[in-house]
């Protein structure tokens, strides 16, 4: 009987020894005559177990880790294929049965880690393309008021609603139409994207045909950035293979539409993580911001109504026309319906990726998932949302993980990446980091931002060396005042979020 093995083929578990491993076992099973397929799978989201490896028993899949390439010949002497070595460290149990997954709810990471992410045949067993059937059986204003009514957000950062917008764009009377997908995943302490991408993309490009079909659009694109080799080799190899299966092409699963989609690959600029930027970009310009209104929807790549959606959005939309809108918001508090993708950074003991809905609290996140600081040190800090969300500090880790609740607190969910800090971070320097950010990564389009980052850095300079410094306070105050309200777009117009939520929960920091 042949005996399967899992090994990540994830970039994060590449990057510590998991193609060494997966050669290690199969080349050590062969030499034992023992029956063995090695199958590269995606990560569980477990990064502190990486390389994870996995035996499929009657019991469910036992894993093991971390396994390091040293570690394969004492592990198969000990019995590791059987699924039954218990008397080691890097025994786990069953994978399914870890706290740490069983206390999730996996909706669009459903088979992320579960299955080989270019198999078209073990995607369809685990529900694959289901979604999509459901939608061709489907109007397309039908499939858009479905995800309506599920509750859908973008999970790009402003968290508006996905079905919303894909009604203007099927409203939008035009002969051509586009779906982008935002996959230039630049937010510090994010990588869902990524991981989705490599774990499963056939869910990408199954999401990206629904919406195309909704909306009217016979062409989409995957702007993906190139500090993802892996994610861009994955997704092109899975979009030839969905076109050989039919769920691309020109008779999507016979139904006479025709859909074809392309990967980009983005040059590095943060920036192009900004909708009009990254449309100026597939056009082959530089990336700079886009005065709003026209909105992409009405007005977006070479002019055309164009949906564009971050790649978390446009995964979810599959399940949702599977199981239908009230499955999906069944999940979910207030108007943050279904689940989110959140992922722990930093210095946190147990990083990656957690899928649970909307509603659980910051610290259930940092604490019960990530266990708090790999230093051992106490938390001090949590910022949440990337490089341009809040810093938030423990007193506020009973706020719920919720668009609205964040608002409320100064704060954004964002992308969903959390990046934890100990009692040694100097908050005067992080707020400091977040103009430098936005002077080195602003398109240079609009004065606020472009300038004003610039003299925020200054600034900042001049309070932390006590010169004038409630004078120089009240400046960074307004000045943080000016670029929110004065800023084209989000860049300049979220960074004074991390600055000022830093002035304000870490004072002392500052000398205030």
């Amino acid at each position: 009987m042949t005996i399967r093995v899992y090994v990540p083929r994830d970039a994060a578990a590449r990057s510590v020894g998991a193609d060494e491993v997966a050669e290690r076992i199969a080349a050590a099973a062969a030499a034992h005559g023992q029956d063995v397929q090695v199958v590269r799978n995606g990560s569980r989201g477990m990064l502190w177990l990486e390389p994870l490896v996995e035996v499929e028993t009657a019991e469910g899949r036992v894993g093991y880790g971390p396994v390091a390439p040293e570690d394969v010949d004492g592990l198969l002497a000990a019995g590791m294929l059987s699924g039954e070595v218990r008397d080691i460290g890097a025994h786990l149990g069953v994978v399914d049965e870890l706290p740490w997954m069983k206390r999730q709810q996996r909706l669009t990471f459903a088979r992320v880690g579960v299955t080989d992410p270019l198999s078209a045949e073990e995607y369809t067993s685990y529900g694959g393309i289901r979604g999509l059937r459901a939608a061709l059986a489907r109007t397309p204003a039908e499939v858009v008021e479905t995800v309506v009514d599920s509750g859908l957000r973008g999970r790009g950062g402003a968290g508006f609603p996905t079905g919303i917008k894909w009604r203007t764009v099927l409203g939008a009377e035009s002969d051509l139409k586009f779906v982008c997908c935002n996959a230039d995943e630049g937010d510090s302490g994010t990588f869902a994207d990524r991981m989705l991408i490599e774990g499963d993309p056939f869910t990408l490009i199954e999401g990206m045909t629904i919406a195309a079909y909704a909306v009217g659009a016979s062409e989409g694109y995957v702007y993906l950035r190139s500090e993802y080799p892996d994610a861009v080799a994955t997704l092109r190899a899975a979009i030839e293979i969905a076109r050989s299966e039919g769920w691309l092409g020109d008779d999507v699963l016979g139904s006479g539409f025709a859909f074809e989609l392309h990967v980009r690959v983005g040059a590095g600029a943060y920036i192009c993580g900004e909708e009009t930027s990254m449309l100026e970009s597939l056009e082959g310009k530089r990336g700079q911001v886009r005065a709003k209104p026209p909105i992409p929807a009405l007005e977006g790549l070479f002019g055309r109504p164009t949906v564009v959606n971050n790649v978390l959005s446009l995964a979810t939309v599959p399940v949702i026309l599977a199981e239908g809108a009230e499955a999906y918001a069944a999940y979910g508090t207030g108007r943050s319906l279904g689940t989110s993708v959140f992922q722990l950074g930093g210095n946190v003991a147990r990083g990656g990726i957690v899928e649970t809905a909307f509603g659980i609290t910051l610290g259930e996140l940092v604490n019960d998932f990530g266990g708090g600081t790999s230093s051992g040190r106490p938390v001090r800090a949590v910022q949440v949302g990337g490089p341009l969300g809040a810093y938030l500090p423990v007193e506020q880790f009973g706020l719920p993980m919720d668009y609205e609740a964040f608002a409320a607190a100064g704060a954004m969910v964002g992308h969903g990446g959390i990046v934890v800090f100990d009692e040694t971070v100097d908050m005067a320097s992080m707020a400091r980091f977040a103009f430098e950010f936005c002077a080195a990564e602003s398109c240079g389009k609009c004065t606020p931002c472009r300038v004003g980052a610039v003299r925020g850095v200054e600034t900042i300079d001049r309070i932390v060396a006590g010169e004038d410094r409630q004078k120089n306070l009240v400046l960074l105050d307004d000045l943080c005042e000016l670029m929110t309200d004065g800023s084209l777009c989000a860049m300049g117009g979220l960074t004074p979020m991390p600055v000022q939520s830093a002035v304000r929960h870490f004072g002392k920091d500052f000398g205030a």
